[in-house]
């Protein structure tokens, strides 16, 4: 019997959703530029923008290089505990903090990484922060998205061999047709893999 994806020799779709601890390992960011912002005492970066933009794996990324406690802000359910007082916290989806407890850890002395849908510069200014807003997202031109895939497609890879590809013209229309929603991107191509028959190309209209 066949496995699944064996036709393609791959072990999974790669482009299904990945594990937080594979993020950073795939990410293709530069940490350095990012991680300088936070030189100043009680720094704060924000990683602005919508859903899918890639902030999660922008923190994750920063995290890996630069360790400290990460905490998700779920949209439903409980808070989760949230370290106040840590020299460094990685807070993913911060606009979901109540805002008495973002007023404290606004007026906290530890460093911050924000990955936030809602722009939090004015309060953190007002709390005597100097702030950088990066916006997730942009920069996902033709050259970054080639390697985002390649680097997805080779580490879903199950033995030697040829593997899938996307195209050149499959990539431009991706970007023409999602811009920086790099999971709309993610997802369209998870059912074109779904439906692809045997190695070769993978063609986006």
């Amino acid at each position: 019997m066949q496995l699944p994806f064996e036709r393609l020799n791959l072990r999974r779709n790669p482009f299904g959703e990945l594990r937080l601890e594979e993020r950073p390992a795939l990410a293709v960011i530069d940490p350095g530029p990012l991680l300088a912002h936070l030189e100043p005492e009680r720094a704060a970066l924000q990683l602005l923008g919508d859903k899918g933009r890639g902030k999660t794996t922008h923190l994750l990324t920063l995290r890996s290089v630069r360790p400290a406690p990460y905490v998700h802000l779920p949209e439903d359910g409980p808070l989760p505990a949230v370290p106040l007082d840590a020299p460094l916290l990685y807070l993913d989806e911060s606009q979901r903090l109540p805002w008495r407890v973002r007023r404290r850890l606004f007026r906290g002395e530890g460093r911050l990484v924000l990955g936030t849908h809602e722009d939090h510069t004015r309060a953190l200014e007002r709390a005597g922060r100097p702030v950088v807003t990066m916006h997730a997202g942009a920069g996902l031109d033709l050259a970054r998205l080639t390697e985002i895939v390649s680097r997805r497609i080779e580490a879903a890879r199950r033995g030697p061999g040829p593997l899938p590809w996307i195209p050149e013209a499959s990539l431009r229309a991706l970007l023409a047709r999602f811009g920086d929603d790099l999971r709309g991107m993610e997802r369209h191509l998870y059912d074109r893999v779904q439906r692809q028959e045997a190695v070769g190309p993978i063609e986006v209209e």
